[in-house]
């Protein structure tokens, strides 16, 4: 067949980002999309890079949290709201959320199965 190796293209994903604001960290419905829907993440950090990283994992996994629930009203994004995690950001980053929030697009790596932020290409949402 003509059309063999073809897929419809899904074009409510969109581009992979996580805003970063006093109030949480919220990443995107196409997060959550490229990622399956997963229950449960890592949150991965590279301090030196200045990088995080979304991995999906098992419950059990080594600080795994939970990540995707859906919602009543079909509402597809994760906010998380821990002021450790905010505080552990202002200090890689040296951002003062206080003042101004962040948006960073993140890259799907799909051998991988992560999505990658890297905070220094952050955009002030401000």
């Amino acid at each position: 067949m003509i059309l063999d190796g073809f897929v419809p293209f899904n074009f409510n994903e969109g581009v992979p980002y996580v805003s970063v604001t006093n109030n949480g960290v919220t990443f995107n419905k196409s997060v959550v999309m490229k990622l399956d829907y997963p229950r449960f993440v890592q949150l991965l950090i590279n301090a030196s890079t200045q990088q995080i990283a979304i991995l999906p994992c098992d419950e059990t996994a080594l600080n795994a949290v939970a990540f995707f629930k859906p919602k009543k009203k079909n509402v597809i994004s994760v906010r998380w709201n821990g002021r450790d995690l905010l505080n552990t950001l202002q200090d890689l980053t040296g951002w003062d959320l206080s003042k101004q929030a962040f948006k960073i697009e993140g890259e799907f790596i799909k051998d991988a199965n992560i999505v990658l932020f890297d905070m220094t290409k952050a955009v002030s949402l401000n």
